[in-house]
């Protein structure tokens, strides 16, 4: 019997750093950290199966906001915790990245898949990278689209949080720093290219090209390789042409 989620999970055969509990859902993969109450990483593949209901349209956003109960109450974020903290519930794989279905895009509305925002940087920048990817795996050379998104807390700042220590099991919420985007792109020709993003967790008024980080930089981050089951030679840090991010 095959147990391993790496072999099971399409989305996780180029790898996925480690993680306290991984959440395999039917559409992409959580790595979940009890420590942080949220996610550690989120993997995903933009649409996978498109092919298959591209003759539909896609689904409305249904924003039904619920904990995961796959874990431990005492480890997770309730809907109480962000209730008045003046934070978005920023997802991490976007609702527009899982729209073909009804349950495709339920699933991005765990609050396993969602990290404390800033407001404007979940609706301004943060916003465009998720659309700018989406763009890229629209282009016709492009077979799939991996994304992994990570919060990311910097060792020596301080950790704000919402919500409150309860005995009733409400628990707080850690505020992360930052997230990182790593995008990973195969074409057709079985070529993969890479793009790795690392933007503060506040509004931004610069160029997303600004933000762009070496994958390696920002591994040691997050603490683990990315993408580690592709060879470093068939692994290539791309460039965008003059004037553009890709």
């Amino acid at each position: 019997m095959i147990d391993d989620p790496f072999q099971m999970q399409r989305e996780l055969r180029y790898g996925a750093p480690v993680c306290d509990q991984i959440l395999t859902g039917r559409h992409f993969t959580i790595g979940y950290s009890w420590y942080f109450r949220q996610a550690k990483w989120t993997l995903e593949i933009i649409n996978r199966d498109r092919e298959l209901v591209d003759d539909l349209d896609a689904v409305e956003r249904l924003d039904n906001f619920r904990a995961d109960t796959r874990i431990p109450k005492r480890f997770r974020a309730g809907l109480k915790a962000y209730k008045g903290s003046g934070y978005d519930r920023g997802h991490l794989v976007a609702s527009a990245n899982q729209d073909l279905q009804n349950i495709q895009n339920s699933e991005t509305f765990l609050l396993s898949n969602m990290s404390p925002q800033h407001p404007q940087f979940n609706r301004g920048i943060w916003s465009e990278l998720e659309h700018e990817i989406r763009e890229l795996d629209k282009r016709p050379s492009t077979l799939e689209t991996y994304v992994l998104t990570c919060p990311v807390f910097y060792f020596g700042e301080k950790v704000e949080r919402i919500g409150k220590e309860q005995e009733d099991f409400g628990i707080s919420v850690p505020i992360p720093h930052a997230f990182i985007k790593s995008v990973l792109v195969e074409n057709k020709r079985g070529r993969h290219r890479l793009w790795t993003f690392e933007i503060p967790n506040a509004p931004q008024t610069a160029s997303l090209d600004t933000f762009l980080v070496k994958t390696y930089d920002a591994e040691q981050i997050v603490g683990g390789r990315f993408w580690d089951r592709i060879s470093g030679g068939d692994l290539h840090t791309a460039k965008g042409r003059r004037g553009t991010m890709w």
